[in-house]
């Protein structure tokens, strides 16, 4: 095996690893201009998005959305498709037609003799990308709304992003419910799910491959993990979706319980839907790996109610530093210094309207950062009666690019935190979904500060946008966007933490490789 080869094998598994799967070709030094033994940061090449199923609502309401940034340095060809889980052909290469094209007729009959069209419903994407920079819409009604299974390759795949925004008019649940699309894994934390008589809480779990996969699921609540019945050894057909009840797997009732995915065979997409009967709801992603520094980016600054739910693997007990990043610093809340927090054993607080009035995510620090921790948030918005909830678990930084979907010009708050060190970022604003003009601004974040910027709007917007956000100096950043709207007197909110995109890859020089195997 030749040293190119070596290298690129390292730097997609290492990708791989975090992404579910992706690709990259040999880097050329004079291309990319690099220097011989260097590494040559490369836009990957091939990578995979799993959206849940919207919805079991009849009145659910769903726009999915598909958008990938202008990479420098990307293919000029490849092809971005999101195709309902249900569908197990695999996606054409050749197939460039819009989703929401003209059907053709290829002159096939059916078994009864009838003529079917090309590009049956059933056959055809959900959602597919005609040029980077630009996003895509399709949109779904009531309770057949599908959970989605896409690939994106060539100059689709760096940085490609999805998301599904629904709204539910009434009953459990209602309210606006957002979530990203993410990649696919082997392992998933979700703090801040319930197995309570007023929650209905689904664990959705979607199956990208070819081959079954099968899952644990493992509760803890206030006293250590939860008997289950059926939560070992569930089986995810292959290119298929299986929302989970959450209060069918034990018969235990507790107000906030931790969700422990682990894929025993292949691999999934997981995400929590909450749903509640007097509050609405919304999805619940997974919390970042447990760690011993936490942040929890974008709380609203008119929340009116924060619930903080945490757990520690293992046995070890740990008393959480608590610490609010503000708009002037990082201050500690008065009364909640710190948490104490059993090994084992989901602990949750009431924190109030911890913000004040102003825009600020939570820094959770484990003395030494010895303790791993995973931790999310309930927030809720609204006066008594009329509120509506959302949840922000620990989020991973923005290395070098995030983007948030579905933006419109009034109701669309993004929040940036620095805990660390200051940061310099920019934000582009991307054409819209009906027309308009890409805009970019920069801004400063000083240290230990979060900061609701005034974001761009595309000039002439038609439609919704797409929010990209890339660090140029400092950091760690961190950052959530908030979509609002007001129905019959009750705040409608999602909250999205914006991971990075992942959409560059270092894959190192060949002569680089030489060295290491000579050694």
């Amino acid at each position: 095996m030749n040293r190119t080869t070596l290298s690129l094998i390292a730097g997609a598994t290492a990708l791989a690893a975090v992404t579910g799967f992706a690709a990259v070709s040999a880097p050329d030094p004079e291309a990319a201009g690099q220097r011989t033994g260097a590494a040559a940061t490369l836009p990957v090449e091939r990578t995979g998005l799993l959206c849940p199923r919207p919805s079991t609502s009849d009145l659910a309401e769903t726009t999915y959305t598909s958008f990938t940034p202008v990479t420098e340095g990307a293919d000029d060809k490849g092809t971005a498709v999101l195709r309902s889980a249900a569908q197990q052909s695999a996606p054409d290469e050749n197939e460039n037609e819009d989703a929401e094209g003209e059907d053709e007729k290829d002159g096939e009959t059916t078994e009864k003799g009838e003529e079917t069209e090309k590009g049956d419903k059933a056959d055809r994407p959900v959602l597919q990308l005609k040029e980077p920079g630009k996003p895509v819409t399709a949109e779904a009604d009531g309770a057949d709304a599908p959970a989605l299974v896409g690939t994106a390759d060539g100059r689709f795949a760096s940085g490609w992003t999805a998301q599904q925004t629904t709204e539910v008019a009434a009953g459990t649940g209602r309210g606006l419910q957002g979530v990203a699309c993410s990649a696919a894994d082997t392992q998933f934390w979700f703090p801040g799910a319930s197995t309570d008589d007023s929650r209905t809480d689904y664990i959705h779990l979607t199956n990208p491959d070819d081959s079954a996969a099968v899952v644990d699921i493992e509760l803890y609540g206030k006293d250590g993990e939860l008997e289950t019945t059926v939560g070992e050894g569930i089986t995810v057909k292959p290119r298929s979706a299986e929302p989970v009840l959450l209060s069918t797997l034990t018969a235990e009732k507790q107000t906030d319980v931790t969700v422990h995915v682990v894929v025993r065979s292949g691999r999934v997409g997981a995400a929590v839907q909450a749903l509640d009967d007097e509050t609405g709801g919304d999805w619940l992603p997974a919390s970042a790996d447990p760690s011993g520094r936490l942040v929890l980016p974008g709380i609203p600054k008119d929340a009116k109610a924060v619930r903080l739910v945490a757990f520690t693997p293992g046995d070890a007990d740990v008393d959480l530093k608590v610490r609010l990043a503000a708009p002037s610093g990082l201050i500690t809340p008065a009364g909640n210094e710190t948490l104490h927090l059993k090994g084992g054993m989901t602990a949750a607080f009431d924190l109030g309207d911890l913000t004040r009035g102003e825009a600020g995510s939570l820094v959770l620090t484990a003395p030494d950062g010895s303790v791993p921790v995973v931790a999310a948030v309930r927030v809720l918005r609204g006066e008594e009666g009329k509120q509506e909830s959302a949840f922000i678990p620990a989020a991973r930084p923005i290395e070098t690019r995030a983007t948030a979907l579905d933006n419109t010009a009034k109701g669309t708050t993004l929040s940036v935190t620095a805990p660390e060190g200051g940061a310099e970022i920019k934000v582009t604003a991307s054409a819209g979904t009906k027309g308009g003009t890409p805009q970019t601004k920069t801004y400063s974040i000083k240290s230990g500060t979060t900061q609701d910027i005034e974001a761009p709007v595309p000039a002439g917007l038609k439609g919704g946008y797409a929010l990209t956000v890339e660090t140029r100096s400092g950091g760690p950043v961190y950052a959530s966007r908030t979509l609002a709207s007001t129905e019959g007197g009750v705040p409608y909110f999602t909250v999205q933490p914006l991971p990075d995109d992942r959409g560059m890859v270092a894959v190192p020089d060949a002569s680089e490789d030489l060295s290491v195997l000579q050694r």
